[in-house]
């Protein structure tokens, strides 16, 4: 074996190190989060159990919000290793391990020496963990119209039509994981790219009809299939869940304009001091180049920091567009982010003072907030002693990180990086993770549900918000009913006429008896972090 490919061997064994950490590790330390998790880990969990691969379905009712892939991957992992919430997270912790070692692999090609920054650099973005560990299906498409466009340009570079026909399977998976947005980007960004190379040529020659026949192949017998045996489906899911949500406020996820400025600097964190730079130096180029029609640096002859920054602002310009706004719809720039940012950095001498003492601070800042972020939860002031143990502890990790890339350069960066990353994911994944649980997942108040009432009776909710409902849902694995007449669709409208129990607001007792009239209420139990109280609502006389 040659010492290229040992080292190419040890490479891999970092990233794959990594990508487990970040990705895998501890994936069940709190339950499902929010409304999606739960609701998409149902659904694959319907559609398991019913061994219908067509139809997703939420409480029996067709869910036509979202197409199919993410519901297949879940599946696979509920067959493999049973149905549990950290099953449900599995495709995406995969899909988000591809991505890293794509990226990793292109870099060596066309970057080589900066491959295992970029992939570090992708693998330890903010927005990288939080969405590569939850059960949704931002990921997936962010992976593969990710390793679309990758491929777009290893086509370009090399001319082998293979690379071609890649991309247009991958957006045809990128079709059947969220829809039509991984296609209507690529053209964006393919456009936008040729327009700025001034070569119009670029998007023509990217055409292809066995291209365009794979795709099709890909993504259209789902839709067909789904659309034959729902007949509603085109309505719901193209034009409200996809051209209504676009051009509307229709799911009530209105964001200003410039939402997605700070959403982007928050996801590229610790990275964003280089970020930013990266950047900018790529568009001030890509616009010389513009106006000249020449090749000035840094752009070198290939164009690849142009391609990445059309790449990186496309998907943040498109969806800042959009009436309707969720930080997950940018995750497509994160990886172009990343890419670019190790291409700046392979190509920088050295990096300044000021940049390395902000990149510190930037470190030394998110291992403080990790440290206290069950403090926030429980809205409470951690003990002095803690406190002061805090800030010092950011202050040495400041201290390291100046410290070592002061000493070994640019090439110790990542490595550096990973440190106060690490530890503060480990913390929030041990130490933390009771209290995330308690504070932002139903699993718990599922248990103390289990705990004080028979399995048997239904269970409905009465002014709670959506992921308390949706999270009961999966945990019970039954139907959970809501009271009031205009909730979410996809739940049991109204007040069970038998037995039931009852999670409402804590000290909602006098709400819920005027709502259930001269039916018996009795309290039964609390869960005091998300302030809950349980009733037992008697059967109507």
């Amino acid at each position: 074996m040659t010492d290229r490919n040992k080292l190419l061997l040890l490479q891999l064994g970092l990233v794959l190190g990594v990508c487990y950490f970040f990705f895998f590790f501890g994936l069940g330390a709190f339950g499902l989060v929010g409304a999606d998790e739960p609701r998409y880990a149902q659904i694959a969990r319907e559609m398991f159990a019913r061994h219908d691969y067509i139809v997703p379905t939420l409480n029996g009712h067709p869910w036509l919000e979202k197409p199919v892939f993410a519901y297949w991957k879940m599946i696979a992992a509920y067959r493999l290793f049973g149905v549990f919430d950290w099953a449900a997270r599995l495709p995406a912790a995969f899909h988000a391990t591809l991505l890293v070692v794509g990226v990793f692999f292109f870099m060596r090609r066309f970057r080589f020496t900066s491959e295992l920054d970029a992939a570090m650099i992708t693998a330890s973005s903010a927005g990288m963990i939080a969405f590569g560990r939850g059960a949704s299906t931002d990921i997936l498409i962010s992976t593969h119209f990710s390793l679309a466009m990758l491929s777009w340009w290893t086509w370009r570079e090399t001319g082998k039509k293979l690379w071609l026909l890649a991309f247009y399977v991958l957006l045809g998976i990128g079709a059947l994981a969220k829809g039509p947005v991984a296609p209507a980007l690529a053209v964006l960004v393919v456009g936008a790219y040729a327009l700025l190379r001034r070569d119009g040529k670029i998007f023509l020659r990217s055409l292809s009809l066995p291209g365009f026949l794979l795709f099709f192949a890909i993504a259209l017998p789902w839709y067909f299939a789904l659309q034959h045996r729902v007949p509603q489906f085109f309505r719901v899911f193209f034009i409200e869940h996809n051209l209504e949500r676009f051009g509307t406020n229709l799911y009530q996820h209105s964001q200003p304009f410039w939402y997605y400025i700070p959403v982007f600097l928050l996801a590229t964190l610790p990275w964003t001091v280089f970020v930013v730079p990266a950047l900018i130096e790529a568009g001030r180029a890509a616009i010389r180049r513009f106006r000249t029609n020449s090749e000035p640096p840094p752009d070198p002859g290939d164009g690849l920091p142009g391609f990445l920054f059309v790449w990186t602002l496309i998907p943040i310009i498109f969806f800042s567009i959009s009436r309707s706004k969720l930080p997950g719809y940018i995750l497509p720039s994160i990886p172009a982010a990343a890419l670019l940012t190790a291409d700046y950095l392979h190509r920088a001498k050295a990096v300044s003072r000021l940049k390395i003492a902000l990149h510190a601070l930037v470190c030394a800042v998110l291992l403080v907030l990790a440290l206290m972020t069950p403090f926030f939860m429980m809205k409470r002031a951690p003990l002095p002693l803690i406190g002061y143990g805090t800030v010092i502890t950011g202050g040495v990790i400041a201290f390291l990180v100046m410290l070592m890339v002061r000493r070994e350069g640019v090439r110790a960066l990542h490595f550096v990086t990973l440190i106060p990353m690490i530890l503060g994911v480990a913390f929030l994944l041990r130490p933390g993770a009771p209290v995330i649980d308690a504070y932002n997942s139903a699993r718990p108040i599922a248990e103390e549900l289990s705990q004080r009432a028979p399995a048997s009776l239904p269970v409905a909710t009465f002014n709670v918000k959506r992921d308390v409902a949706y999270g009961l849902d999966f945990y019970l694995n039954r139907p959970i009913s809501h009271y009031e007449q205009e909730g979410p669709a996809d739940l049991t409208a109204g007040i069970p006429a038998g037995q039931h129990i009852v999670v409402a607001r804590m000290g909602s007792l006098g709400a819920v008896q005027a709502v259930v009239g001269n039916r018996s209420v009795a309290p039964i139990g609390q869960f005091s972090p998300r302030q809950l109280e349980f009733f037992l609502v008697g059967p109507e006389k």
